[in-house]
């Protein structure tokens, strides 16, 4: 069995394709950090929100759990008969 590339700047090269194939590399790799970061910082931003509003619920003063009945009643038409 014989290797394919005999030296590391011919597997750099990759038979003159290289430039394309490590621009991807590159490319692919960028976008999959850009993506795990920015799902970190929305994450981040969202437990901020969160526990801003959870604050805001624990200062609210305690309503009445129990409603009265509404006394207004709705109108049925009568049928005709």
């Amino acid at each position: 069995m014989q290797p394919y590339f005999y030296s590391f700047s011919e597997f750099l090269a990759m038979g003159k394709h290289g430039v394309f194939v490590w621009s991807c590399w590159a490319i692919t790799v960028g976008m999959l950090l850009a993506f795990i970061w920015y799902s970190r910082q929305q994450r981040k931003t969202l437990l901020k929100q969160l526990a801003v509003q959870q604050a805001r619920q624990a200062q609210r003063p305690a309503k009445a759990k129990t409603r009265k009945p509404s006394s207004v009643t709705a109108a049925v038409p009568k049928s005709e008969g």
